[in-house]
Parts: C-alpha cells; structure tokens; sequence
C-alpha cells in the first residue's frame, strides 16, 4: 500500500509527491490526460517547445521558489513583453509610457498622469461593475483600444455585467519599460516546462488516462493508498451534488509556418472585439529559437462544458457561494487533501501553486 495517492500530475501534484519522496513516503500518481505536466505540458513540433496549453512564462519574486524550480531545469532570460493589436494598431503591454505616447502623443509621465486624471473623472462614486472599475483607474481610452473587447471575450459576459473587483487594479507604468512583470525572477525553462516536471517525478510511478472521479475507478484505486491528495475539480469529486461550478476555457488551433519569424514577439494580444481569437502565440519566441519554421497558436475563450478543459474558475457571488458548499464536504473528508486551482477553486500563477504545494507538504507529511 502507498503512502500516498496523488491524483494529478500538474505542478501541483507533482510537486507534493516530490517533497513526499524526499521525506521517503511512497507515492502512487494518477493523470486523467494522456500526458503529465498539466498545463505546463510542450510538445515538441519543428524542434520548438509548443506550449500546448497556452502562454507559460516562470515569474517569481519569491527568491526560494526561483532556486527550487533551477533544482530541475535551467532558466534563460526571457523577459514578458506583450503587444496589443487594436484593429491592426499596436500598442505595449503593460499600460506604459510607449503606450501613452502611442495613444496621446505625450512625452513625459506629467502629461500622461494628466491624461489619465482628467478620463478618470468620467466615473464618480463607487464603481459597480468592471467598465466602471476600469475606466476609473485607467480613463475612456485604454479601456476602449486595451480592455474592453479583451475582457468581454475572456469572460464571455459585457464588462457592465462583471463585477468591478476582477480587476481590483491594473499595471500602469509612468516608465519606457516594456516588462509585463514586477517580479525580479523571470524566464523559460531551457528545453521546455518537462523538464521540470520529469525532474519532479523522478522515481514516482504515474499512471495516465487514468480519471479518478469515474465511480469504479475510484474504488479501485482509493484501496491503494492511505491517504490521498486531490488535484482535480472539487466538483467533480463531490459527484457535481451541488451542481457545477462555472469554468471559462480555452480552444487552441495551431499552425506550423514556413517562416522563421511570424510576428516577431512570443504573445499578441488581440484586443478588438470582432476578432474572435484573444491571443496569437508563436512559441520559438520564447526560447528565442531560430528554427527554419514556426509554430503559431490562436487562443479562443469559450464556456467550460464538460468534456472540455477548465482554466478559469468564474469567481462571482453564485460560484463563490456554491464552492462555499463544496469546501465544507472537503473539509470533512479524513485522510483526502484538497490543493491547487480546480481543487481550490482558484486561479494560481505557477509559483504560487509550487510554494502551496511545497507548504501542504510541510503541513501534513
């Protein structure tokens, strides 16, 4: 019998079992993909290391973090620096002085602040929902060309119906600095995120296609272990006795090109809201690969429905309310660990879910 049954093989999981290995708990790990890693999971097409589950970029401005994931992998330099596309006008990401002077023709970061202090008057009071919220940090302007259409496809829903604290704040900076990140730790594992996850679950036997919320699977494989962490959907888990929690997801088409430079950065942002794709990815970027051709990926938000991926769990009144419910089931549950972004109902940058997987250790091991 296992120590532990771990069931996911993402960052999450992967990084429990290695910390369970390390103080000699035996583990058993199951993946309901074909593949382990998660979203963090490349494929190799034309010598490129294709991010098959969207744009990951490593940032950090946790300094053990940084060390533990270089116990695996090396890192290069890359550094964040998205473009928006407008209606064929481009313009940096973050909101930066580049931008600003794009957009006004001003110069120095005085004229832009006034810019911006004059459009924000528009909203008075308390913002109710997130046209108001971002016109009110931001003006009329860089909500028009930079959010709007952006954020009404992401969520499927008008930003007037979205609630103002999705985005509590937004990075703007009086500087000529094209960074998207604050945090000092930034870059690409050098031969692609497996790497790490190989590194991770060195020695640990995984099992893949395995999905554990399916009845007789769970029977079968809950006998093998004493005590379980679970990764996956709590929904899912509870058999949906409460209903479904609402997920937004991803559609991903991608393309080999015979160019050796599609767009000349790794992310573009399409920000207009006639085109139905959100980002247009080209891979080799960020590895600043010089292959003869590239590898292209458009990435279109749709509804989670089930059979499809969950990315981003939809954390208005309703949802929070219903995983209210299910936290309480978890919460009773002995000897069954809940941790990550589908078990926790939250979304987490990949530094966050490795130092909570990293402290879930701590705490129970």
């Amino acid at each position: 019998m296992y120590d532990y049954l771990i069931v996911g093989a993402g960052l999450s999981g992967a990084t429990f079992a290695y910390e369970a290995k390390r103080r000699g708990k035996s583990c058993l790990v199951l993946e309901r993909r074909e593949h382990f890693g998660g979203n963090v999971y490349c494929e190799s097409i034309e010598n490129i290391h294709v991010h098959k589950y969207g744009a990951h970029i490593f940032h950090t401005h946790d300094k053990d973090v940084w060390e533990y994931v270089h116990r695996f992998a090396d890192f290069n330099h890359y550094v964040n620096s998205p473009v928006a596309n407008y209606k064929g006008e481009m313009l940096n990401l973050p909101f930066n002085m580049n931008t600003f002077s794009k957009l006004w023709g001003v110069r120095t970061p005085e004229e832009a602040m006034a810019v911006i202090a004059e459009q924000r008057k528009e909203i008075t009071g308390e913002p109710q929902n997130l046209e108001e919220q971002a016109i009110s940090l931001v003006g009329r302007d860089i909500y028009e060309k930079l959010i709007r259409g952006y954020t009404e496809k992401q969520w499927g829903r008008k930003c007037t119906e979205l609630p103002s604290f999705i985005i509590s704040r937004l990075p703007v900076r009086f500087t000529y600095d094209n960074n998207y990140f604050n945090d000092p730790y930034q870059g690409i594992p050098i031969g692609g995120y497996n790497k790490v996850i190989e590194g991770l679950l060195d020695g640990i036997p995984v099992e893949l296609s395995v999905d554990f919320t399916e009845a007789k699977t769970r029977e079968l494989y809950a006998k093998k272990a004493k005590r379980i962490l679970y990764t996956g959907m709590i929904d899912a888990y509870f058999g949906y006795e409460f209903g479904n929690l609402e997920y937004r997801s991803l559609r991903f088409e991608s393309k080999t090109l015979d160019t050796p430079n599609f767009q000349g950065v790794a992310v573009v942002n399409y920000t207009d809201a006639e085109t139905p794709f959100t980002r247009v990815i080209e891979h080799k970027h960020f590895e600043f690969g010089t292959q003869e051709k590239t590898v292209v990926t458009y990435e279109y938000p749709c509804e989670w429905t089930p059979g499809t991926e969950a990315y981003y769990p939809v954390n208005d009144e309703k949802n929070t309310a219903l995983y209210a419910k299910y936290r309480a089931l978890a919460e009773a549950e002995t000897d069954v660990f809940f941790l990550g972004r589908l078990a926790e109902y939250k979304y987490s940058d990949m530094d966050d879910a490795i130092a909570a997987a990293y402290l879930k250790a701590q705490e129970i091991l």
